[in-house]
């Protein structure tokens, strides 16, 4: 399967279900995945009440500390070169940022008031970075921030390069990989499963239903405990 196969439908079954959910999902239908492919350390999500994102990724790298080596028009054709790498391929898509400065990285933000819009414009439903965030008040409305950290500077952030493999809060992702987001962190679904994931999802929930109803009804013991366990396992 590729970026493209998928439609408004399947997108919109993918973003019906919490990123956690699409975790398990994955254990099911790419058991191979269960150690690999989501962020591994916190970030900061700004928006907790959106919902979760579904897109194909975006990926760039950036860094603050100091000034970058571009400058004059060299510095804006490699900006307007990275708009175009937004703005083609399939929609939505999710920007996917590593801020590579060391030893810690958020000194600087890209994230704020101009570069959410843009990106909101370009076709971008939000982004999962290592880096820092700022201008939350003002930042374009439905524009999801997961982020390493909130400041309120961008120092001398600039972009690096663009359109290359990065690992965001452990996360290793390439571009054009599907990524499932929400205030959990992020999941990377392989294209090849993306379909079957609502399907597992749902048999998951059918599987928790059944124990989750035991443990709420009245008169509950720790064997209607395990008979309940015994039901779940036996839903395929």
């Amino acid at each position: 399967m590729t970026a493209a196969t998928l439609d408004e439908q399947d997108l919109a079954a993918l973003r019906a279900i919490d990123t956690p959910t699409v975790c398990n999902a994955l254990e099911l239908v790419a058991p191979s995945r269960r150690a690999q492919g989501f962020t591994t350390r916190p970030l900061v999500c700004v928006f907790p009440t959106l919902p979760p994102m579904v897109g194909y990724a975006k990926t760039a790298t950036v860094r603050a500390r100091e000034p970058g080596a571009r400058a004059g028009a060299t510095l804006r054709a490699h900006r307007f070169a990275y708009f175009e790498y937004l703005a083609e391929g399939p929609r939505p898509c999710v920007s996917v940022i590593q801020d590579i400065d060391s030893p810690r990285p958020g000194f600087g933000a890209f994230w704020g008031e101009v570069n959410t819009t843009v990106h909101k414009a370009l076709g971008c439903l939000g982004t999962v970075t290592n880096g820092s965030v700022r201008d939350l008040t003002t930042s374009a409305a439905g524009f999801q921030l997961l982020a390493g950290s909130v400041g309120p500077s961008h120092g001398w952030i600039h972009l690096v390069d663009f359109g290359g493999q990065v690992n965001v809060a452990g996360m290793v992702v390439n571009p054009g990989d599907l990524i499932h987001a929400d205030c959990h962190g992020a999941v990377v679904i392989p294209h090849a499963v993306a379909r079957a994931v609502p399907e597992a999802a749902a048999k998951l929930a059918r599987r928790e239903a059944v124990i989750l109803t035991a443990c709420r009804e009245p008169g509950f013991t720790l064997d209607k405990l395990k008979q309940a366990i015994g039901r779940a396992d036996e839903i395929h």
